[in-house]
Parts: structure tokens; sequence; C-alpha cells
């Protein structure tokens, strides 16, 4: 199993911070490769974009972003399906970096915001790195801890059902903005819910 450096990513430790070293929310968004025509199965999927928003825990607001493109291996021509769906290019793809490289400047950058906790919309996401992670036989690095930002908005609104990204935009009076089904848009979107989700000042529970 290959490390891919030193990943500070929150594990599940039982502490609880000091204010001054409160752990920031990573908000990642991912597009993979996909078909409606059974070309391929579902556990033949890969990466082909990554996007991610740092958020402060102080004031909830951004603080930096991260975009990458992944050539995939598998199925390494997109299916049109998956270029009408996410607007990617084959271009963007046969000139993006592996998946091992894209991932080092990944976690690059996001160790500059170390200690962190890895966030996503659902847990599709955090299935997917581990997919991926397994494939190129590379190390899963956001350690045990992981926020469901849908399973938490559907929580504090009250409903049972778990609504899509701009439908939980919508109920609270906010609009989509840029290319639904593009990584770094989505995840964009997501960290402007999360003022909604979460008091400023939050300590993740379990880092």
């Amino acid at each position: 199993m290959k490390s891919l450096a030193s990943f500070r990513a929150v594990s599940n430790r039982p502490s609880v911070l000091h204010r001054k070293h409160m752990v920031h929310f990573l908000v990642i968004d991912l597009e993979a490769t996909c078909c409606d025509d059974d070309s391929f199965p579902r556990t033949d999927m890969e990466i082909v974009e990554i996007g991610a928003v740092v958020v402060c825990p102080e004031t909830l607001q951004p603080l930096n972003e991260f975009q990458t493109f992944v050539r995939p291996v598998l199925n390494p021509t997109l299916t049109d399906f998956c270029r009408n769906l996410t607007n990617i290019t084959q271009l963007q793809i046969d000139s993006a970096p592996s998946f091992v490289d894209a991932m080092a400047d990944l976690i690059d950058w996001a160790n500059g915001f170390a200690p962190f906790v890895f966030c996503s919309w659902g847990n599709y996401d955090r299935t997917q790195f581990e997919s991926d992670c397994s494939r190129h036989e590379v190390e899963y690095p956001f350690g045990g801890h992981h926020i469901n930002v849908k399973a938490e908005f559907a929580s504090v609104i009250g409903r049972p059902q778990k609504p899509s990204v701009p439908a939980a935009l919508h109920s609270v009076g906010l609009t989509f903005s840029g290319s639904h089904h593009r990584g770094i848009d989505d995840a964009r979107n997501i960290a402007r819910l999360l003022p909604y989700i979460f008091p400023p000042g939050h300590r993740v529970a379990g880092s």
C-alpha cells in the first residue's frame, strides 16, 4: 500500500480541540466516469474531477479552494452521458494527471489547513475515494471521521428526506451558483450551506 506523505486529517480520537486549534471543514465533491447504458458497472466508476473548498470553523466562510481533473484508466473515454452531465470534456481528461498525482496535489494543498475534517454531500464521495485508493493501491488519506453534510442538513431542517444541493439551497432562500455536477461548483455550493448547519466556532464531534 502506497502512502501519500503525512496527511493530517481528523481521526476518531476522543478529544476536544482548543479554539485556536479548531478543525477546518474540508468540503469535497467528486465527479466520476458514468454511463446510462450499462456499458460498465458502477464498481468501475473512477474519479474524473476533485473539487474542494476549505472553510473556517470560526466564520464558516471559505478560505481557499482546489480543483483538478483526473485521468481514468478503466474507461479513459468519457461516455456521451458523462460529458453531457458534467460538462467535462475529453480534452480536459486526456491532459489530466493520474489519480495518484492528483491525490498528491490535493494532500499538499489540504495540509496547509490542517487539522481538518473531510465533508461531503452524502457518503458517495467517501466511498468513491476508498474505491479509487484501493484500485491504485494508495492509502486512504482521510482517517476515520467524515461529515455527511446532507444528513446533517436534513436533521437540522427536520426532514426525513435528504435533498439535493440545489433543493437544499432553495429551502434556505439561496440559488445554485455555477454548473451542477461539476466538482468545484458543487463543493462551493455545499460550503454555502454550512452556516445553516453548524454554529460559528463549531467544534467537530469526535475530533
